[in-house]
């Protein structure tokens, strides 16, 4: 009795490991929190074609795990933006983008053979420090005060998230906004420890701008490779519907990696 006792404990802590190493959506966020004390550092440098101009963006991302259920972290964007105009070069700059704060607080957690449920608060500060170039998630010059709630499901086979949040932006009359994001994650390799996993990640990100009765839906198709404490990953995000008159999205292509220290 004592050891199947045994091997179930070994298996369950093989599997969570497995299960959190796989690493979050690539454009979207998850609710799983690594150990206590872990520091991640990492980035996802975003290119954004626009009918405004090109944008690239290249965050430095911090975080820290207070413990099993607190995250806090902090963002450094820096930002080369490229407007043009009926295809001829207007000016581009290089500078610092909006810098953002981050945190989550895990507060449901359903553990199962195989497979776990977990559900978090979330909320993202964005400051002021970019120039006000209007461009939505990367220089606008605007405070804003995210605060979301996401849902996922991960187990040996498939992974799914949700995220369900507003965006408030007191100094405007457009930008506030309610977001959602689905993404699902399917592993292709054979579940090893120490990690070393391919992973296809098929992610919605939805945005609905109220006070401006705007609407933007993306796709975002990704492919993963965790190894060990490595994750390196990939995307292109596409438009699928959007009513934006101004800045109108063509296309995102996501380049990131991230260590867990």
């Amino acid at each position: 009795m004592k050891i199947r006792i045994w091997l179930l404990v070994i298996a369950s802590f093989y599997i969570q490991n497995s299960l959190v190493a796989q690493g979050p959506p690539i454009t979207g966020d998850k609710a799983i929190m690594l150990a206590q004390g872990n520091v991640v550092l990492k980035t996802l440098t975003e290119f954004r074609k626009t009918d405004a101009g090109n944008f690239l963006k290249i965050p430095i991302m911090g975080h820290y795990i207070l413990n099993n259920k607190m995250l806090v972290g902090v963002h450094l964007p820096f930002v080369n933006s490229t407007f043009t105009e009926i295809g001829k070069e207007e000016f581009s700059s290089f500078d610092l983008g909006d810098i953002e704060l981050l945190g989550k607080y895990q507060f449901y957690r359903k553990d199962q053979m195989g497979k776990t449920f977990r559900v978090a608060a979330k909320t993202l500060q964005t400051l002021p420090t970019g120039k006000s170039y209007g461009i939505d998630g990367i220089q606008t010059k605007l405070y804003q005060s995210y605060i979301g709630i996401i849902a996922g499901y991960e187990s040996i086979k498939y992974g799914i998230s949700n995220e369900l949040g507003y965006n408030i932006v007191p100094n405007s009359k457009v930008l506030g906004e309610l977001r959602y994001k689905l993404g699902f994650g399917l592993p292709l390799l054979k579940q090893v420890y120490p990690v070393k996993q391919i992973n296809l990640f098929f992610e919605y990100d939805s945005h609905w701008f109220i006070q401006a009765d705007q609407y933007l839906l993306q796709y975002a198709q990704g492919i993963q490779y965790a190894i060990k404490r490595l994750t390196m990953e990939a995307a292109v995000q596409l438009p699928l519907i959007q009513t934006q008159k101004v800045n109108r999205r063509e296309v995102s292509v996501y380049i990131g990696s991230r260590y867990v220290f």
